[in-house]
């Protein structure tokens, strides 16, 4: 009876713990895929991925948070010193803890951890694969597509047209230089069908506007915008080099440094021979040779 009773409050709580997965209105942060049945180890890797990174690029990003009013430590003995110093690590580590928060969303394959100030999502993504592309290194095992959130809100069409305009003006709608762009809007959808998915697409390139000389290009655009649909939440990011970076896709970035690797160590472009002349010099004096040949 007792085994039969845990049981059930065990099933109960992990219908209860999935439930929860909704993101709130205001929410930015990162999507990741991953394979089914990896979404905790993906969840962890990228955590790591994301707080090493924020370490790296911003060292003083905690004081933005508030800090304690300072004291002489001449006044303090050597062991209230100490205590001081570990109470403010103990402070830094909470602090980057709350800076990366996972949401679990009980969706397979899928992922979300929440970022917040001065971290900026969709720069932060762009410039984590873009290291990754450059460095040859692979840093994470599960961890497959990235898709950045600057921010999210509940699905309506005119909380859609407010999220635009948030998302879009920094990018399209600078008073002073703003040059014409080409852009592209791409929409995924999941567990989603609040809003038709022409109706989002009408509603963003009605927002991004002409006025600026700023028009469509779904192959060699110069912007994109990436909108993330997931239950009743939507989120919006403009990228750039999406395409050179393969999508954002860390797994994909690392298997093509794969192939132009073995490329260049099995097909060098250029070898030389025994008397240090090229490949390709010898062909063509081999050619010039055979013309004269020819003549003769």
């Amino acid at each position: 009876m007792g085994k039969r009773g845990a049981e059930s409050q065990g099933g109960n709580k992990n219908k209860k713990y999935k439930q929860s997965g909704f993101i709130d209105p205001n929410t930015s942060g990162v999507y990741a895929t991953c394979n089914r049945g990896r979404e905790a180890g993906c969840r962890k890797e990228l955590m790591n991925l994301l707080s090493t990174k924020c370490e790296e690029w911003y060292p003083d990003w905690e004081k933005s948070v508030g800090d304690e009013t300072e004291q002489d430590e001449k006044e303090f003995s050597v062991e209230d010193q100490i205590k001081q110093e570990l109470a403010s690590l103990k402070k830094e580590k909470s602090a980057k803890t709350t800076l990366f928060s996972p949401i679990d969303l009980g969706c397979e394959c899928l992922v979300f951890i929440k970022i917040r100030k001065p971290v900026e999502p969709a720069e932060f993504i762009r410039r984590i694969c873009k290291e990754a592309s450059q460095s040859r290194e692979k840093q994470t095992r599960f961890t497959q597509k990235l898709t950045p959130i600057t921010y999210s809100v509940s699905a309506s069409i005119d909380e859609l047209k407010k999220l635009a305009h948030m998302v879009l003006e920094p990018h399209f709608h600078q008073k002073e230089g703003q040059k014409a762009l080409k852009f592209a809007i791409q929409v995924t959808r999941r567990n989603f069908n609040t809003l038709e998915k022409d109706d989002i697409i009408k509603t963003i390139a009605t927002c991004v506007g002409h006025e600026y000389g700023h028009k469509v290009d779904l192959k060699n655009y110069d912007k994109l915008i990436l909108v993330e649909c997931f239950k009743n939440n939507v989120g919006m990011s403009v990228v750039s080099e999406y395409l050179p970076l393969e999508k954002f896709n860390l797994q994909q970035i690392f298997e093509k440094n794969m192939k132009e690797n073995e490329a260049s160590r099995v097909n060098p472009t250029k070898s030389e021979n025994s008397n240090g002349e090229s490949d390709e010099k010898k062909a063509t004096l081999s050619d010039e040779d055979a013309k004269d040949t020819v003549r003769k």
